[in-house]
């Protein structure tokens, strides 16, 4: 079973929407690494399995990185090795500094 997970939004650093115009862009395949951001910290998933009909990879959770990159064995409900389910929509670059969302 999985960890049902709250992904935060991507903003500015929207995967889907970086590809939407590119005809080569590939779905996720088994042992992809994928990033998506999760109550404020970057969380990598390798994927396991991935459903066309949904947008959605399920995989698990390999690490949670904060905004200095340190990484961290949890956050809130989630741990490595956790079973996830990660929309193509809620995936995110890893940048966060560049993120206009986040300047004031």
């Amino acid at each position: 079973m999985h960890q049902h997970i709250e992904w935060d939004e991507p903003g500015s650093a929207s995967v889907a929407e970086f590809f939407k115009n590119d005809p080569d862009h590939k779905p996720p395949y088994p042992g992809a690494m994928l990033s998506a951001r999760y109550q404020g910290r970057i969380v990598r998933v390798k994927v396991e399995a991935y459903r066309e009909e949904d947008a959605v990879s399920i995989g698990s959770v390999a690490a949670i990185l904060d905004r200095q990159g340190h990484h961290h064995d949890t956050h809130h409900k989630l741990k490595i090795g956790d079973i996830v389910r990660l929309p193509d929509d809620k995936r995110a670059m890893e940048r966060w500094e560049d993120d206009e969302d986040d300047k004031e």
